[in-house]
């Protein structure tokens, strides 16, 4: 008997340690009584709604958000469509909110948020001070001063706070659609160095994995601009590879004739497969009147099987293969890590700095370049 109470002991001590401390947010909106509450999770770069919850009589709320050892995440809080609170949270947080419906709030028992607060307040202040600017005299000059200070500010920040998850949205800020805070080529030593520093601490994060897959992206780019300082004027590596026909297609060709050329390397994998005819297809329909075209290489070794693919999926643009697979030269040339991998070439010369990672991030580059 004593034996039988040993282990349910040690049974339930056990199932409490893998339960571990349960996370929670109580918060306060502030005179709402029976109001909904949204809970969203930045799932990297989409928005997954979680919950709604509703505040009691005096406005308070709680919710208790699953959240992985080792794994915080980016939850927000909105009222209706204005978000009214941003949270960075960990496994065993006891945060408390106190927020407003106009979007003041303040946030005790977790440090990550607290930052993150400051950070995202530091950066709705760039923004609307750049856009109260536009319009100034000697626009040009008070617009470039503001953005090389946040700039300069930015990365101080990350530089001082490697470890911490709050670097990650400072990295990817933006001034504009068509502008990144980090747009410099070099700035990719910048994104190498935290994501090896976040590495350490949250190596299964979701926005780790999506800052190195950024990071192996800008590495890649300033690899290529190191070797095209020694390459041909046109300023990219050329390439003639075999066609469905039977003859060859220059990608130079193809700049010549395009305003705009995505060089794809891709795999007939069914996921890429699938991004042909739910993505590709309708953005090459849309744009390729306008001078876009695609230069897609496929690095399936089993040439058959790529053509396979390219007919049944009648893929409309140029399609290459280049049956040497991971052997090729341009794996290498290019600083290939991934499939897929795309490049835009503009006018005939690379563009170092397109982040172009999702349907709607190439709808928005091909209409500001077309």
């Amino acid at each position: 008997m004593k034996t039988v109470r040993i282990i349910a002991a040690l049974s339930a001590a056990l199932l409490l340690a893998a339960c571990g401390p349960k996370t929670v947010i109580d918060g306060t909106l502030k005179d709402k009584a029976d109001a909904p509450v949204i809970v969203k999770l930045l799932d990297v770069n989409k928005y997954q709604v979680l919950d709604t919850v509703k505040t009691d009589a005096s406005g308070a709320f709680s919710y208790k958000p699953e959240i992985a050892e080792g794994c915080p995440e980016f939850i927000y809080l909105y009222y209706g469509d204005r978000k009214i609170a941003s949270l960075l949270v960990q496994k065993g947080d006891h945060i408390t909110v106190t927020a407003d419906t106009l979007g003041f709030y303040s946030v005790d028992g977790s440090e990550e948020s607290v930052l993150l607060q400051e950070v995202e307040n530091d950066y709705a202040q760039f923004i609307s001070d750049m856009a109260r600017l536009v319009n100034a005299e000697d626009a040009d000059v008070e617009l470039s001063r503001r953005y090389v200070d946040y700039y300069r500010r930015s990365v101080r920040y990350v530089m001082e706070h490697p470890k911490s998850l709050t670097s990650v949205p400072v990295l990817f800020h933006r001034v504009n659609d068509g502008l990144a805070v980090f747009d410099q080529a070099t700035d990719g030593i910048v994104f190498g160095s935290i994501c090896d520093s976040l590495k350490t601490v949250y190596p299964e994060s979701r926005y780790v994995k999506a800052l190195e897959r950024e990071a192996t992206r800008r590495t890649n780019l300033l690899q290529i601009n190191q070797r095209l300082q020694d390459a041909d004027e046109i300023g990219y590596f050329d390439m003639d590879l075999p066609t469905l026909a039977g003859t060859t297609a220059k990608l130079s060709a193809a700049a010549a004739e395009a305003k705009v050329v995505m060089l794809y390397f891709w795999a007939t994998t069914d996921e890429q497969k699938l991004f042909n005819m739910d993505t590709l297809i309708p953005i090459y329909n849309e744009f390729h009147g306008r001078g876009f075209e695609i230069y897609a290489v496929s690095l399936d070794v089993d040439k058959s099987a790529w053509a396979s693919v390219v007919r049944g999926q009648q893929l409309p643009w140029l399609n290459v293969c280049d049956t040497r697979g991971n052997t090729s030269p341009f794996v290498q040339m290019y600083g290939l890590n991934t499939l897929p991998t795309a490049f835009f070439l503009v006018n005939g010369e690379m563009d170092p700095n397109a982040s172009v990672s999702d349907a709607a991030s190439m709808r928005k580059y091909l209409q500001a370049k077309l």
